[in-house]
């Protein structure tokens, strides 16, 4: 049950904090704060949300934290498992692919090391945060190849809020600060 209250703590905090940490932002806009806070922000989104998903992979188990609160698992889990494996293999390729384009064409990576420009090749000439959606898709596979019915809801109505709420308020402030010589066709075209 521990670990529950974890992940709720974790969603809570981590929502309050990118509040708050878009408040500050805003009263003290800077190249050096906007890296400042969206480093805070990430670290929060892995301790207070990634963490309590990672412990339930080994205790309870997600096969059991159903039973924590009385859920029936998924029903028709083959069905469930296939969809899972199906989601899990773009999911992948997403993060992946990604974070190499990251390194080498935008002179960083994620998270705590920012980028320096924008990657506007491969990938992201199709989707903006390729990063994010392989890591929804990827969440939503690990529920759903479970079968746990609370792991699946929490990813759904938790984790994948949470995160677009960060990336409409943090993220975009801080845009302006974090790119090195960002142009006004560029920043546009990154924002649509």
């Amino acid at each position: 049950m521990v670990v529950l209250y974890l992940g709720l703590l974790g969603l809570v905090a981590f929502i309050m904090s990118v509040w708050i940490l878009g408040l500050w932002l805003r009263k003290h806009p800077s190249k050096v704060n906007a890296e400042k806070s969206s480093r805070i922000m990430h670290f929060l989104f892995f301790a207070g949300l990634g963490t309590p998903f990672l412990i339930s992979v080994f205790y309870p188990g997600l096969t059991h934290l159903d039973e924590l609160v009385g859920l029936e698992p998924l029903p028709l889990k083959p069905l469930f498992l296939i969809a899972g494996i199906i989601l899990a293999i773009p999911g992948l390729y997403f993060l992946g692919i990604s974070n190499k384009l990251l390194r080498s064409l935008g002179s960083g990576a994620n998270a705590f090391r920012l980028t320096k420009q924008i990657v506007e090749k491969d990938i992201y000439k199709y989707t903006r945060n390729p990063m994010s959606l392989g890591y929804y898709l990827f969440s939503l596979s690990v529920g759903l190849m479970s079968g746990s019915t609370l792991f699946t809801l929490s990813v759904l109505l938790g984790l994948i809020p949470a995160h677009v709420f960060s990336s409409n308020s943090l993220k975009n402030l801080s845009l302006n600060f974090v790119l090195a010589n960002p142009t006004k066709n560029t920043n546009k075209k990154y924002r649509s």
